[in-house]
C-alpha cells in the first residue's frame, strides 16, 4: 500500500548515511539518488524511505506529529535499532520499554534533523 515517505534533511550525505546505516540490517541499501533526493529499501518494487533537501529552498522543518515507524521483527530488535540509531547520532525520544500493556514494545529517537521515528513490535 505505501510507495515511498519522504522527509526532508538537511545534509544529504549525512541523511544517506545514517539511513542506509541504520536500515541495512533489514535489508535496505541506497536505491536511486538523484541528487537533492535518494531512496533507500531493499528493492523500487517495495516500500522505500526518501530523503530529500525541501524542493522550495527553504530549510527543513520536521513535522509535530509525523512519525517514520519501522517494525525490526522482534523486541530485542527494537532494542538493537535503537542503540544503533543513538550511535548514529540520533537522540533518544523514548528509551526501549513495555507501553500498552503487554500489546505494544517500542522505543522512540529523532534524526539529526529532528524527524521522529519509532522501533516498535506487538506482542
Amino acid at each position: 500500500m505505501i510507495g515511498y515517505v519522504t522527509i526532508g534533511v538537511s545534509d544529504m550525505e549525512k541523511a544517506k548515511t545514517f539511513y542506509t546505516e541504520l536500515l541495512s540490517g533489514m535489508g535496505a541499501k541506497l536505491l536511486v539518488d538523484m541528487g537533492r533526493i535518494a531512496f533507500i529499501g531493499e528493492s523500487m518494487k517495495g516500500p522505500s524511505l526518501a530523503v530529500c533537501t525541501p524542493f522550495d529552498g527553504e530549510p527543513n522543518h520536521p513535522g509535530n506529529g509525523n512519525m517514520l515507524a519501522f517494525w525490526p521483527g522482534s523486541k530485542e530488535a527494537v532494542d538493537t535499532y535503537y542503540q544503533k540509531a543513538i550511535e548514529l547520532g540520533a537522540t533518544c525520544d523514548g528509551e526501549p520499554g513495555q507501553r500498552i500493556e503487554d500489546q505494544f514494545y517500542g522505543a522512540y529517537v529523532k534524526d539529526q534533523d529532528g524527524n521522529k521515528m519509532a522501533f516498535y513490535h506487538f506482542g
